[in-house]
């Protein structure tokens, strides 16, 4: 399933397109936490086994993270644990890194800090601009992404400590 919480979200409108089961939760006005109980219940409903965050740009309450405790999967914009939270090649590019890329992780309580799945590096160019940065690394975004949510699904890693072991 898919799920949102802005109508017209292009995510929504896919998966309506594509006949997949989609809802919208709206989330003005309400409390962190009691919407994140909406959320899990219509998750729990739908049975769903593993969530996988796009473009969601909200902390998940501690109720959330224990109702799919290691079954929450993020990508994000830059390789973590550098420049975790908003504006990552930004970021990269006014400390002068001379690398960047993104990271799927797990989800914990915290921001952007959960176990490492999977990691792909994006060379900085000296011409680079946070939009022609965050272009190429979308485009290993989309690579890694689909890659972890099918190790995970298919039960080929393991956890040890923080490391995320990548097994056959």
């Amino acid at each position: 399933m898919v799920l949102s919480n802005r109508e017209g979200a292009p995510g929504i409108e896919r998966a309506r397109a594509r006949g997949i089961e989609s809802r919208v939760i709206p989330s003005k006005g309400l409390e962190r936490e009691a919407y994140d109980k909406l959320v899990v219940a219509a998750l729990q409903e739908q049975k769903v086994d593993l969530v996988c965050l796009a473009g969601y740009m909200r902390l998940l309450s501690p109720h959330f993270v224990r109702a799919f405790h290691q079954r929450i999967l993020n990508i994000h914009p830059s390789l973590l644990p550098a420049f975790p939270g908003l504006e990552s090649q930004r970021q990269a590019l006014e400390h002068g890194a001379k690398f960047s890329g993104c990271t799927v992780h797990f989800v914990d309580e915290n921001l952007d800090a959960g176990p490492i799945v999977m990691q792909a590096v994006v060379a900085i160019q000296d011409s680079d601009t946070p939009e022609t940065l965050a272009e190429r690394i979308l485009k290993e975004e989309h690579r890694i992404y689909s890659e972890a949510v099918r190790t995970v699904i298919e039960g080929r890693y393991r956890l040890e400590g923080r490391r995320v072991l990548v097994v056959d």
